[in-house]
């Protein structure tokens, strides 16, 4: 690797990095690479070992004479709280410095009940959680919830959905009670970024994750990175307008949109209009399995009109993988090989040439994943680290 400028590297944020990465592992090896001199590598690492980021590990291995002492990140260095919240239910988790859960728990919310209900369900959770694990150990707060979000800001934008959290700026209530950088985003786009981190990195950076459940929402990953758009409305798939929708009214005061005809709640609705006596989805799972001729005639109408949309995401954005996750997508197979025929019918033959379309890997984990990066991605980004005290 060639040798770059020591300015580009000149700091113990940049350090972490190459660490983090596996490009440096030793001290030998920051030298090199950054071209620093030996009194500024000790200084860089000695920082980065006072803020337990790295630890100094096993040997390594010898050329001749003592082996160099290897650095490594510290995983175990603070935590992190997440929580990716759906319409009906909430993945909650107390994460280490590489995104894996140390403590998680499932629970039921109504994200209706709005933000002063569900916010402090959320933060007792997560001391629940926490245990005997001091606030000290907190480097930041991620949290994904079901509306439209201006990230930057960290504030809910739903004027017509989820009223109740229009407007509210999220991160300093959170922070209130848990001291550290909060980070807001859509639910799916935390989603995406965990099916992504966890399943395709390095194999795929051009993803599409749509989400089938009580409603219809997409994450993109492009060139590897979230895509958020300029205000955060990137995504939106749910209030796509398909054909023959039968003029059904959405939640957002448009016709027949894709959430309004193909998620769970319309596939429960169009049921029991028939005469089927469906509450849940587990329900609906049931007549599916028993080959109820009009639960799967519901069923492959909703993976028409939904595969009508993907197909145009697939035009726009040409993505290598459509990955369908979600109550829904994840439990009827129907779903997925319906949405499947429809891409490839509707799609240009160069966008779905390669194409793969294939259920979540990751289940309701991915939330979590994909919370816990999106902190992870900023509290120890270089500039991040070099601010620390």
């Amino acid at each position: 690797m060639p040798r770059r400028p020591a300015a580009a590297l000149a700091t113990s944020g940049e350090v972490l990095r190459l660490i983090r990465t596996g490009e440096a592992a030793t001290r030998a090896d920051i030298g090199r690479v950054t071209g620093l001199s030996r009194p500024a590598v000790s200084l860089r690492v000695s920082e980065l070992l006072d803020r337990s980021l790295i630890v100094e590990d096993s040997e390594g291995p010898s050329t001749g004479g003592r082996p160099p002492t290897r650095l490594v990140f510290n995983s175990s260095g603070g935590v992190v709280l997440v929580a990716s919240l759906g319409a009906s239910r909430a993945q909650i988790a107390v994460c280490d410095l590489a995104g894996h859960a140390l403590a998680r728990t499932s629970l039921g919310v109504d994200v209706e009940e709005g933000p002063d209900v569900v916010l402090p369900l959320v933060m007792d959770t997560w001391s629940e959680l926490l245990g005997d694990r001091p606030l000290s150990q907190l480097r930041g707060v991620g949290l994904g919830v079901p509306a439209t979000v201006e990230f930057a800001a960290g504030r809910t934008e739903s004027a017509r959905i989820m009223a109740s959290w229009t407007g509210v700026a999220i991160p300093p209530i959170i922070a209130e009670r848990f001291p550290g950088p909060v980070f807001l985003d859509n639910d799916v786009n935390v989603i995406a970024i965990g099916e992504h981190r966890a399943v395709y990195a390095g194999e795929a950076d051009d993803l599409l994750f749509i989400k089938v459940s009580t409603r219809i929402g997409s994450g993109v990953i492009a060139g590897g990175e979230i895509l958020r758009g300029a205000l955060g409305a990137a995504g939106e798939i749910g209030h796509i307008p398909v054909r023959d929708g039968g003029g059904v009214l959405c939640r957002c005061g448009n016709i027949d949109c894709v959430d309004s005809v193909a998620s769970g709640t319309a596939i429960l609705r169009d049921l029991r209009a028939r005469g089927r006596d469906v509450k849940t989805l587990d329900d609906v799972v049931s007549l599916v399995r028993a080959g109820d001729a009009q639960t799967m005639s519901v069923v492959r109408d909703a993976a028409r009109m939904l595969g009508e949309v993907v197909a145009s995401a697939v035009n726009l954005l040409n993505p290598a993988v459509v990955v369908l996750g979600g109550d829904v997508a994840e439990t009827f197979q129907p779903m997925v090989s319906g949405v499947r025929e429809v891409v490839h019918r509707r799609s240009t033959a160069l966008s779905t040439r390669n194409l793969r379309i294939e259920r979540s890997r990751l289940g309701p984990g991915a939330g979590i994943v994909g919370c816990a990066h999106m902190v992870l991605d900023h509290i120890l980004s270089p500039e991040a680290v070099d601010a620390l005290p």
